[in-house]
């Protein structure tokens, strides 16, 4: 059996190296990813600290524009859930 994980959305060049795109589809691709190898663990925590993030409202400018908020970099949201990222118990 095979499978493909892959974060669907446009490509949206004009964004290209500016660090500003939404990386939350690629990590949810991740946590499928790791949940169809069987890493249910890993993947709980990669989802939780996605989710605890768009919960303190720490998000790119997408998210951030609607919310009216000031938005964080493509690489300061990956940060942002990094430390969110708790060992499952």
């Amino acid at each position: 059996m095979y499978a493909i994980f892959e974060a669907v959305h446009g490509t949206a060049p004009k964004y290209a190296g500016l660090d500003v795109a939404n990386p939350t589809s690629l990590m949810l691709s991740g946590v499928m990813m790791l949940q169809y190898i069987g890493w249910n663990e890993a993947a709980k925590v990669l989802e939780d600290a996605i989710v605890q993030a768009y919960k303190d409202q720490k998000v790119t400018q997408d998210l951030a524009r609607v919310l009216n908020i000031k938005p964080l970099k493509c690489s300061e949201f990956a940060e942002e859930v990094v430390k969110r990222m708790k060992p499952v118990e």
